[in-house]
């Protein structure tokens, strides 16, 4: 059975690298009928963080990377986090002692012997890639202090927890043959390597942790987007599924995934694109579901309300203005609110021609003598009132606009009088002619 794994280092946040590389591992697993692994690779107990640990588990959890073994979910091979599991090390470090492959130099450090031998990588993205005999120092497994070193645990790792294929950044492909070299000497067979590009920043550079759209928590999960849209951009980068659909559901992704199809070139990263793919999925959400994925956005604005149905219809009707969740608290605040501010722009333009006192004067007399409070009544309400007094209904609507919501953008006039009701229309429209006008 395949089995696959995602060991970061809790060093930082989750960077979209990261989550792009536990994707590609997760969509492989999926794909096969195979076991996800995750492992925390917490040896470097100077820079690993708990508050890290907590923050990467919390972000391939918002991407819906769910893991078959490791911190929360246990499984057969573990300990999961590498700080557990210095006794199987010592084990495995007492085989290459035995077998003469390692020694011990007078500061107590423990250096691995290179076989010194031509070592091909077997790599699914880069093809077979061979090392030459190399002229490099013997490598260090085991410091001074009696920590070991990355190479030689993610080795020992990758034996114990029998993993078959390893999906990994492109720059670990230099010391791959090191690692071979490991599984080698201890007699295991190595695993399938797939070594996947990087991600660039959309200049060419290599992408940081301080760059926009690295990190998954602040750029994503507190930026506004949705899982399934970031999900669907991340595996864009670097791979072109067959098929003449971008946008493409996670059953689809998965269906569709061929490790020989990811790019070798590295990937740009575009977050408009992203933004774009957000917006297509925001897009297809039910009143419902929009309303539940923007309030935590909604309830940072300060924006309240009891009634969960006009709320639902309030954010449904912006959904094709915006892109990010965090922008509707922007769009559909006077919804909620009678202390809504007037934008400057809209007071000028209210107070630009002094007919406008009386056109919105006539449009709550309209309103005030308007029986059914429907949506189509509405909009027959505003239409007759223009013609009574002789002006096009598009000179009325942007005056209403301004007057329901203290804005120049939104929804349909109609739709933002029937949500907050004919008492809210017609008082606000009475503090509008009496403060603004």
């Amino acid at each position: 059975m395949t089995r696959v794994r995602f060991a970061p280092s809790p060093t930082g946040d989750l960077h979209v690298g990261g989550a792009r590389t536990a994707l590609f591992n997760w969509l492989f697993a999926r794909k096969t009928g195979g076991t996800f692994i995750l492992r925390i690779e917490d040896t470097d107990g100077a820079r690993n963080t708990e508050e890290a640990s907590q923050g990467i588990l919390k972000g391939l959890r918002w991407l819906g990377l769910d893991w078959d073994e490791g911190p929360g979910v246990g499984g057969n091979y573990g300990p999961y986090f590498q700080s557990q599991r210095k006794d199987i090390y010592d084990a495995y470090l007492a085989r290459l002692v035995a077998s003469d492959r390692v020694y011990t130099e007078e500061n107590g450090a423990v250096r691995f012997k290179f076989s010194r031998t031509a070592i091909t990588v077997h790599d699914l993205v880069c093809g077979d890639v061979t090392f030459a005999p190399t002229e490099e120092p013997d490598m260090t497994v085991r410091r001074p202090d009696g920590s070991y070193i990355f190479h030689f645990v993610n080795v020992v790792d990758d034996i114990e927890m029998k993993m078959t294929h390893v999906f990994r950044g492109e720059d670990h492909l230099s010391n791959t043959w090191k690692h071979i070299d490991l599984f080698n000497a201890l007699g295991a067979t190595p695993p399938t390597y797939a070594h996947i590009p990087l991600i660039l920043n959309s200049d060419g550079s290599k992408m940081s942790k301080r760059d926009e759209g690295s990190a998954i928590e602040k750029s994503y999960m507190n930026g506004g987007f949705l899982p399934d849209a970031v999900f669907n951009y991340l595996c864009l980068l670097g791979w072109t599924p067959r098929t003449d659909s971008e946008k493409l559901n996670r059953q689809a992704l998965t269906a569709l995934f061929e490790p020989a199809e990811i790019h070798s070139s590295n990937a740009r990263f575009d977050l408009a694109k992203c933004s774009w793919f957000n917006a297509k999925y925001l897009r297809e959400l039910s009143p419902e579901a929009l309303l539940a994925e923007s309030r935590p956005f909604l309830v940072e604005a300060g924006i309240v309300f009891e009634d969960e149905v006009m709320a639902a219809a309030a954010v449904y009707s912006i959904k094709e203005k915006v892109s990010l969740l965090n922008e509707i608290p922007a769009w559909v605040h006077y919804f909620f609110r009678e202390d809504y501010p007037f934008e400057a722009d809209v007071v000028a333009k209210l107070q630009a021609k002094p007919e406008n006192k009386t056109l919105l004067l006539a449009a709550a007399d309209s309103f005030e003598h308007l029986v059914e409070w429907t949506d189509a009544g509405i909009q027959q309400s505003i239409e007759d009132c223009a013609k009574a007094s002789s002006v096009k209904p598009g000179a009325l609507m942007p005056l209403l606009r301004f007057a329901l919501s203290g804005q120049s953008r939104g929804p349909g006039v109609n739709t933002i009088a029937h949500l907050i009701g004919k008492t809210k229309t017609l008082s606000r429209i009475a503090h509008t002619v009496s403060t603004q006008v």
